[in-house]
C-alpha cells in the first residue's frame, strides 16, 4: 500500500523502515500532524499512519475517504481521537497498536516517582552550580508507602511488580482485577478508597468518558494530603487547573506528568527558541515539586520495535485480507462494556 506517514521524526523513519524492510508497503513521511489542512497531503495514498496528536475527527476523515483512503493505522494504543463512528460511515478501517513493551511505560512512571520523592530534578541543577547543600531535598523510603495503581492493564501489571519489588503496600482499581497483580500483593478497592489511602496515586487507565477528569476540583478532596500523584496515562485524566490548585494548598505534595491535556500544540516539538503560549502549563512548571517530560514513556529502542512492527503488519494484513490485525471500531467498543 502507498501509506502516508504523519508526525514522523527521525526515529518514525528509521523504526518503520526498519519493519518494511522488504519494501512491501511505499512510505510516505509527513513531519506535519494530520488536520483538516494537512489531510490533502494524503491524495494519493490508501493509507495513513497517525499517532497519538493526529486529528482524526470527522472532517479529517472526510477529507481522507474523498482521497481514497481506506486505513487508518494508528501507531499508538489510545484511540480517543479518533471519530470511530464517523470512519464505519465514512468505510475506513481504523487498527492500532494494543501494545508495545509495557516495561517501557511501568519504569519511566517508576522513574518519576523516584525523581520527585529525592528531587534528583533539583539536586542536578544545584550541583552544576556548585551547591551540595541538602536543604529542601528530603524524600522518604518507598519502602511500607501504600502505592494506588489505576488501571491494571499490561503497564499496570508491570508498575505493579516492580513498586512491589521496593516492599510498597499495593491498592488497585479496574474494572476487571487481574489475577497477576493480586498475587503480588495488590488489593482491589473502590477509587475513593484508593484515592483516601494512598501516598502515591499512579494513573494508568485509557481516556474515556468515565475517566476524563477523574482526577478534577470535585475529587481533589478525596485524596489523601500530601500525595504523590504520577500520570504517565492520557492527559484529560487530569483537570490541569484544578491540580494546579491542588499544589497551591498542598493537597498535591508533588505531580509528575508525561502527559498534558493541551499537549497537542507542544510536545513532539522544540520550542526552546519561542515562548510557551499556553499560560496553564507554563504555570505548572514554576512549582519545584512538578516534573513534566513530554510523553516520551513508550521511548525505548524495544517499544519502538514493537510498534513499527505491529504497525506494519496491520496494514500488511489489511492488505491481504481487507481486515487488519487489531482493528478499533464502535462495535468492539461495545462489546467490551466501554
Amino acid at each position: 500500500m502507498k501509506v502516508a506517514v504523519y508526525s514522523s521524526k527521525s526515529y518514525d523513519r528509521e523504526f518503520l523502515c526498519a519493519a518494511n524492510s522488504s519494501a512491501a508497503h511505499e512510505l510516505r513521511f509527513l513531519d506535519v500532524r494530520l488536520s483538516p489542512e494537512t489531510a490533502t497531503l494524503a491524495t494519493g495514498t490508501e493509507a495513513v499512519c497517525a499517532f497519538v496528536n493526529d486529528d482524526l475527527g470527522e472532517p479529517v476523515l472526510q477529507e481522507l475517504a474523498k482521497r481514497g483512503v481506506k486505513l487508518v493505522a494508528l501507531r499508538c494504543a489510545g484511540f480517543n481521537n479518533v471519530d470511530l463512528e464517523a470512519a464505519c460511515n465514512l468505510g475506513i478501517r481504523v487498527a492500532r497498536v494494543p501494545a508495545y513493551s509495557p516495561y517501557a511505560v511501568a519504569e519511566h512512571t517508576a522513574t518519576l516517582i523516584l525523581a520527585l520523592n529525592r528531587k534528583i530534578h533539583r539536586a542536578y541543577n544545584r550541583v552544576r552550580e556548585g551547591n551540595f547543600a541538602l536543604d529542601g531535598l528530603l524524600g522518604f523510603d518507598l519502602q511500607g508507602k501504600t502505592v494506588g495503581i489505576v488501571g491494571t492493564g499490561k503497564i499496570g501489571q508491570a508498575f505493579t511488580r516492580i513498586m512491589a519489588g521496593f516492599g510498597c503496600s499495593l491498592l488497585a482499581n479496574d474494572l476487571r482485577p487481574d489475577p497477576a497483580c493480586e498475587a503480588l500483593g495488590a488489593t482491589y478497592v473502590s477509587r475513593e478508597e484508593l484515592f483516601r489511602r494512598s501516598d502515591i496515586v499512579s494513573l494508568h487507565c485509557p481516556l474515556t468518558p468515565e475517566t476524563h477528569y477523574m482526577i478534577r476540583s470535585e475529587t481533589l478532596p478525596c485524596l489523601k494530603r500530601g500525595v504523590m500523584l504520577i500520570n504517565t496515562s492520557r492527559g484529560a485524566v487530569v483537570e490541569t487547573r484544578a491540580v494546579i490548585r491542588g499544589l497551591k494548598d498542598g493537597t498535591i505534595g508533588s505531580l509528575g506528568l508525561d502527559v498534558y491535556e493541551e499537549e497537542g500544540d507542544l510536545f513532539y516539538e522544540n520550542l526552546s527558541d519561542r515562548f510557551i503560549p499556553d499560560d496553564i502549563f507554563a504555570r505548572l512548571l514554576t512549582f519545584p515539586n512538578v516534573l513534566v517530560t513530554g510523553h516520551q514513556a513508550f521511548f525505548t529502542r524495544e517499544a519502538l520495535t514493537n510498534i513499527a512492527e505491529t504497525t506494519i503488519a496491520n496494514i500488511s494484513a489489511f492488505v491481504a485480507c481487507g481486515c487488519a490485525n487489531h482493528e478499533v471500531s464502535i462495535e468492539k467498543i461495545a462489546g467490551q462494556g466501554r
